[in-house]
C-alpha cells in the first residue's frame, strides 16, 4: 500500500521524533547486549509503525473512526458473551486449550469464570486491564459516532452502555483514572470550541488550568485514601519493587540503555533477575513505558519518545480546538471526528504509567498512527 502511494507522501512530510525513534531501535543493535532479540524487536517495530503509515494513507479520519468503532463493538459484545458462557456452561476457570501449564497460577487463565462472583473478568483478550483499555477506547469513539451521527445513534449508544458494563465488570484502577483524566480533556476542549469570542475563549482556559491545578493537589495530598479507594497497597501490587530493578539496571547504562527489546524475551539477562517476579509470577515488562524506554534505549531514547509524544499530543489538541477554515474570513463548525485524536493520545500517555502497552501492539500502532494523522492532512480515501 505504502509503495503503491509513494507519490502520495514524503519524507520530510513524516513525524520527525516517530522516524529518530524507530531509526534509534534499529541503530541499537551496534551497542545490544543481546543482539539477536534487537533485530527482532526492532523488526516488530518497524512493522508496527508500517502498518499504522499504511492505515493513515488509505482512510481519513472518519473512516477510521467507522473501522475502529467496528473492530471495538466485536471485542466488547464478544467478551460478555464469553463471560457469560463460560459462567453459565462451563462453570469453571480454565487456561487456553493451545498452551500446557506445568503449574498454573491465576494470571494464566483465559477467564477464572468471574461474571456472576463480583470479582474483575478478563474477556476474549484474557487480561482485565487489557479489555479495561479497549472499553475506554470504545466509550471514545461509541461517544463520537454519537454526536456525529455517523451511525445510527440507538446503535451507538448501546454499544456505549457495553463499553461503560466492560470498564464496570473489569474493575481496572488503572483505566478508572484514565477515564477520569480523559473525561475532564473533553470538557476542557468542549468549553474551549464552544467559546464564541477570544475572551471567553481565555475564560475557558484559565478556569480548566485552575481545575486541573486543584485536582493534581488532590491527588497529591489524598494518595493514600485514592489508592485505598482504588483497592492498591502502597507497592501498587508489587509494582514498586519491579520499578526500583528497573531503575537499577538503567542506571548501569543511562545514556543509550542496553538495548531495543520491544517485548521482554522470558530468560535473557538482564531481564531475568528475581525482582521482576510477583507471588511468582515472570513480569516481561516494567509496568511503565518511560522506564522501559529509559532502560532499552537509556536517556537518548527518553528524549526522543518524549519528543514524539509531546509533538502529537501538541498537533492532535491544535486540531480538536481550531476552527475549520473554509475561505477568507469563513469558518465551519467543528467536527467531532477532530476530538478522537487527542482523547485517545490522552488516554494512551495515562494508563501506561503502570504498564507498557504504549510501546508495542495496539499502543504503539495507534500512537503511529495518530502521529501520522496529525502530520499530514486527510488525502481521499482510495478503494
Amino acid at each position: 500500500i505504502i509503495i503503491r502511494a509513494r507519490l502520495r507522501w514524503r519524507w520530510i512530510g513524516l513525524p520527525f521524533p516517530l522516524l529518530a525513534f524507530v531509526a534509534l531501535t534499529i541503530l541499537s543493535i551496534a551497542w545490544s547486549d543481546y543482539r539477536q532479540w534487537t533485530v527482532v524487536g526492532a523488526v516488530s517495530t518497524i512493522a508496527t509503525v508500517v502498518g499504522a503509515f499504511a492505515l493513515a494513507l488509505t482512510f481519513t479520519l472518519p473512516e477510521l473512526i467507522r473501522l475502529l468503532g467496528h473492530a471495538l463493538r466485536i471485542i466488547l459484545a464478544a467478551s460478555i458473551l464469553f463471560e457469560l458462557v463460560v459462567s453459565t456452561f462451563v462453570g469453571h476457570p480454565f487456561t487456553p486449550w493451545w498452551t500446557h501449564y506445568a503449574t498454573i497460577h491465576p494470571a494464566d487463565y483465559w477467564s477464572r469464570d468471574l461474571l456472576f462472583k463480583g470479582d474483575r473478568i478478563q474477556g476474549i483478550m484474557g487480561n482485565s486491564d487489557l479489555l479495561g483499555f479497549v472499553a475506554l477506547l470504545g466509550v471514545i469513539v461509541f461517544a463520537i459516532e454519537f454526536a456525529s451521527r455517523s451511525i445510527p445513534r440507538v446503535a451507538s449508544a448501546i454499544f456505549l452502555v457495553v463499553a461503560i458494563v466492560d470498564i464496570a465488570l473489569t474493575r481496572s484502577a488503572t483505566v478508572f483514572v484514565a477515564g477520569v483524566i480523559v473525561a475532564v480533556a473533553a470538557i476542557v476542549l468542549l468549553l474551549i470550541r464552544r467559546a464564541s469570542t477570544p475572551r471567553a475563549r481565555r475564560a475557558a482556559w484559565v478556569g480548566s488550568l485552575v481545575v486541573v491545578v486543584l485536582g493534581i493537589l488532590g491527588v497529591i495530598l489524598a494518595h493514600g485514601a485514592i489508592l485505598k479507594l482504588l483497592g492498591k497497597t502502597s507497592t501498587l501490587t508489587g509494582r514498586t519493587g519491579i520499578w526500583k530493578a528497573v531503575v537499577s539496571l538503567a542506571e548501569q547504562r543511562p545514556v543509550a540503555g542496553w538495548g531495543w527489546m520491544s517485548y521482554w524475551v522470558p530468560n535473557v539477562p538482564p531481564y531475568d533477575i528475581k525482582a521482576f517476579r510477583i507471588h511468582g509470577i515472570q513480569y516481561l515488562q516494567a509496568h511503565d513505558a518511560w522506564l522501559d524506554v529509559w532502560v532499552q534505549l537509556g536517556i537518548i531514547g527518553l528524549v526522543v519518545f518524549a519528543a514524539l509524544a509531546i509533538s502529537t499530543l501538541v498537533r492532535a489538541w491544535e486540531i480538536a480546538i481550531d476552527r475549520p477554515q473554509l475561505g477568507a474570513g469563513k469558518v465551519g463548525t467543528y467536527d467531532p471526528a477532530t476530538l478522537l485524536p487527542v482523547l485517545v493520545l490522552i488516554a494512551l500517555l495515562d494508563p501506561h504509567i503502570a504498564t507498557r502497552r504504549l510501546l508495542i501492539e495496539y499502543g504503539l500502532l495507534l500512537l503511529a498512527l495518530i502521529a501520522i494523522k496529525t502530520k499530514r492532512p486527510d488525502a481521499p480515501a482510495e478503494t
